[in-house]
C-alpha cells in the first residue's frame, strides 16, 4: 500500500475487491428477487477495474450492473459518494429495496447508507441479520454494537447488510470472465448533472497521514512450560506490560470555568440514550476543545432526560437540549439538523456506534455539513476562526489521517473509548430547554435486547482474547487469568459466531478495533483478519501450541505449548509479579 502525493490511496495496480459486508448485501439482492419475482441491479462507484466487481455480482445472479466511473468523482468523501449513488438511482428509476454493506472495511465509517437513505427519503436499518418481507413492509433483525433489535420498517427503505446475514457472493475469476458484457452499463458525471462531484463536492478533505507500521519483537521462546511462563512474565515486567503508566488510562482535569457560560462558539454533544460511559467522553473532548477555542457545550440529548441535565452538567456541559418525541434514529436526525441550521455549533460530536452513525449520517446529509467518522483523536487547528481536526484511522489502523471538516458546521462521530475521561465538576444546575421532533413513523423498534457494553472492550488497558482452541466449558481457566489482570475478554469471529460470547467481544477487520497495554492471544492462529484489531497493542503475548502458527508474527512474546498446561502457571505466576508491583507502587507513593 502506497500514497500519494495528495493523501490518497495508489490504485494503480491493485486488485479490487468486494468487501464482506457488501457480498452479503448482493447476495440477498439476488435471493430476495428470485424469491419475489422481482429484479436486482449491481451499482458501485469506482474506477474502471470496479467493473470486475459488479460481474462477480452478475455472475453471482444479479440481473444487470452499473458502473458509476469518471474522473471528476476522485476524492469523494461520504457525502459525495451518497450524492452520486443516490443521483444514480433517481436517474435510474424506483426501488422498493436498497441493500449495502454495513460499512467498508479499509475505512469504517458506517456513513453512505443512512446517507443515501436520507438524500433518497427512505426509511434506513442498519447491519441486518436477517430480513422478512411483508406486506409493504420489512421486519429486520438488526445487529448492534451490544446486542440486537428487531424493526418494522416501512418500503421503500435503504438497508446494511451484516456479515452474518447469509452465504457471501463469492465468484472465481474464470466465472467472472464470463459474464455478458451487455448487462453491464456505466454513468458518467455528465449522466448524473452539473454536482459538483469528487473532492469538490466533498464536506471533508484529508490533511496530514501518517503510516503506523507496527514492529513486534517476535521472541517466541522455548523450553518447558514453565520455564516460558517464567520467561514470559519478566519479559512483561521489564517492558513496563503490567503496570500502567500515565499515557495508560486516568482523568484529566476540566479546564474551563464553568460558573460563566461562554459566548464563543457552540460544541454540541449528541447524547445516545443509556450510554453513559460513551457520554462522558463526548463532554470531556467537547470541554477540552471549548477551552481551547472559547466557547460553550451543549449536550443535546435523544430523550428526555436521558441522563439527569445536572450529571451532564458535572461531565462538561453547559446547557442541555433535550429531544422530545423522537421515535427512531431519523427522528432525532431531522430534530439535530432543524436546531444546528439555527444555533450553528462550531462543532457536533457523536458516537462512533450503530445509532451515532445514523443520526450523523442522516444530519449531515441534511445540513450539508463534513462529516468525519470514527475518528480516535480530535484537535483545534489555530488560525482565524480556529478549525476541528479529527483523526481518522483507515485500513486496518495501518494509515491515521487529519480530516478537516469543509463546512460551517464541522461534524465527526468518534470511536468508544479511545479519549480520556475528565473529572468531574461539582454539580450544579444548567439550562435545559426542550425540542420537538417530528416523527416520521417508517422505523418502528419492537423489542430490543443488550448483552454487552459497546466501550468495554475499547476501555480495558489489560485484554484476554480467546480463538476457536478453547471450548466455552472451559472459560473458567482463561476467566482466572483474566481477573488476576482485571481484564476483558476480547475473541474471534469464529468464537462470536459461535455464540461463546457476545458479538461486542469480536475483535478484528469485522470486529472492532483495541489499543488495550497487553493483550493476551489464547488459542488462536493469529489470522490478519483478527490481528488487524489489536495493531494498537502496546504489547502482545500470545499462547500457541504449533511453532509454525500466524500469530508469531504478531505477538512481542510467544509460548509454544498448549494452552491448558500454560494458562494456569501463567496466571499463578502474574499474580505474584502484579502483587509486587503493588507494593513497589505502593511504597513510592
Amino acid at each position: 500500500m502506497q500514497l500519494g502525493p495528495d493523501g490518497r490511496l495508489v490504485r494503480d495496480g491493485l486488485a479490487l475487491e468486494l468487501n464482506p459486508y457488501c457480498r452479503r448485501a448482493v447476495s440477498e439482492g439476488v435471493e430476495l428477487a428470485r424469491t419475489l419475482g422481482g429484479t436486482c441491479t449491481a451499482i458501485t462507484l469506482g474506477p474502471p477495474t470496479a467493473e470486475d466487481c459488479l460481474r462477480e455480482a452478475i455472475a453471482w445472479g444479479c440481473d444487470d450492473g452499473i458502473l458509476i466511473t469518471d474522473p471528476a468523482f476522485a476524492g469523494s468523501d461520504t457525502i459525495a459518494t451518497a450524492r452520486a449513488l443516490a443521483a444514480a438511482l433517481a436517474r435510474l428509476g424506483e426501488w422498493d429495496l436498497i441493500l449495502t454493506g454495513r460499512n467498508s472495511v479499509d475505512a469504517d465509517t458506517g456513513q453512505v447508507g443512512p446517507q443515501v437513505a436520507e438524500l433518497c427519503d427512505m426509511a434506513f436499518a442498519a447491519g441486518a441479520k436477517e430480513i422478512t418481507v411483508l406486506d409493504g413492509r420489512l421486519r429486520v433483525r438488526c445487529e448492534e454494537d451490544d446486542g440486537y433489535s428487531d424493526r418494522l420498517v416501512r418500503l421503500p427503505a435503504v438497508i446494511s447488510c451484516a456479515e452474518r446475514l447469509c452465504e457471501p457472493a463469492k465468484v472465481d475469476p474464470d466465472g467472472r470472465a464470463a459474464v455478458d458484457g451487455s448487462l453491464l452499463s456505466v454513468l458518467t458525471a455528465a449522466d448524473l448533472g452539473s454536482g459538483p462531484w469528487g473532492q469538490a463536492g466533498s464536506g471533508t478533505t484529508v490533511g496530514e497521514v501518517r503510516v503506523l507500521d507496527v514492529q513486534r519483537e517476535r521472541r517466541v521462546l522455548t523450553g518447558s512450560a514453565g520455564a516460558q511462563v517464567a520467561e514470559a512474565v519478566a519479559l512483561l515486567v521489564s517492558r513496563g506490560a503490567l503496570t500502567l503508566g500515565d499515557a495508560d488510562g486516568g482523568a484529566t482535569r476540566l479546564r474551563r470555568d464553568h460558573s460563566v457560560v461562554a459566548e464563543g462558539p457552540v460544541i454540541a454533544v449528541v447524547i445516545e440514550p443509556e450510554r453513559a460511559n460513551v457520554a462522558r467522553e463526548l463532554l470531556g473532548a467537547a470541554d477540552g476543545l471549548a477551552a481551547e477555542i472559547g466557547g460553550a457545550v451543549v449536550a443535546v440529548t435523544a430523550t428526555f432526560p436521558a441522563i439527569e441535565p445536572d450529571m451532564l452538567g458535572t461531565w462538561g456541559a453547559d446547557a442541555v437540549v433535550a429531544v422530545e418525541g423522537a421515535g427512531s434514529e431519523e427522528d432525532v436526525a431531522a430534530a439535530l439538523a432543524a436546531w444546528a441550521s439555527v444555533a450553528a455549533p462550531w462543532a457536533v460530536l457523536l458516537p462512533s456506534t450503530t445509532w451515532g452513525r445514523e443520526v450523523g449520517g442522516r444530519a449531515a446529509a441534511i445540513l450539508g455539513a463534513g462529516l468525519t467518522g470514527d475518528a480516535v483523536e480530535l484537535e483545534v487547528e489555530r488560525g482565524s476562526p480556529p478549525r476541528l481536526v479529527a483523526w481518522k484511522p483507515a485500513f486496518g489502523g495501518r494509515l491515521v489521517a487529519a480530516i478537516h471538516s469543509l463546512s460551517p458546521v464541522q461534524m465527526a462521530t468518534v470511536r468508544p473509548g479511545v479519549l480520556r475521561p475528565p473529572m468531574a465538576r461539582p454539580a450544579g444546575p444548567i439550562p435545559t430547554s426542550a425540542l420537538a421532533a417530528a416523527v416520521r413513523g417508517r422505523v418502528t423498534v419492537t423489542s430490543s435486547v443488550r448483552d454487552d457494553d459497546v466501550d468495554v472492550l475499547a476501555m480495558a488497558p489489560f485484554v484476554v482474547g480467546v480463538g476457536g482452541g478453547v471450548p466455552p466449558d472451559e472459560y473458567g481457566v482463561i476467566e482466572a487469568l483474566a481477573d488476576t489482570l482485571g481484564a476483558e475478554l476480547a475473541a474471534t469471529r469464529k468464537v462470536t459466531d459461535k455464540a461463546w460470547l457476545p458479538r461486542a467481544r469480536q475483535v478484528g477487520l469485522t470486529g472492532r478495533s483495541i489499543a488495550p497495554h497487553l493483550y493476551i492471544a489464547i488459542g488462536l492462529s493469529g489470522k490478519f483478519n483478527h490481528t488487524v484489531g489489536v495493531r494498537a497493542a502496546r504489547t502482545v503475548l500470545a499462547i500457541n501450541q504449533d511453532p509454525t502458527a500466524p500469530i508469531w508474527d504478531h505477538a512481542d512474546i510467544g509460548i509454544v505449548g498448549d494452552w491448558r498446561s500454560v494458562v494456569p502457571l501463567l496466571t499463578a505466576s502474574l499474580s505474584a509479579a502484579v502483587a509486587v508491583a503493588a507494593s513497589v507502587a505502593a511504597s513510592v507513593r
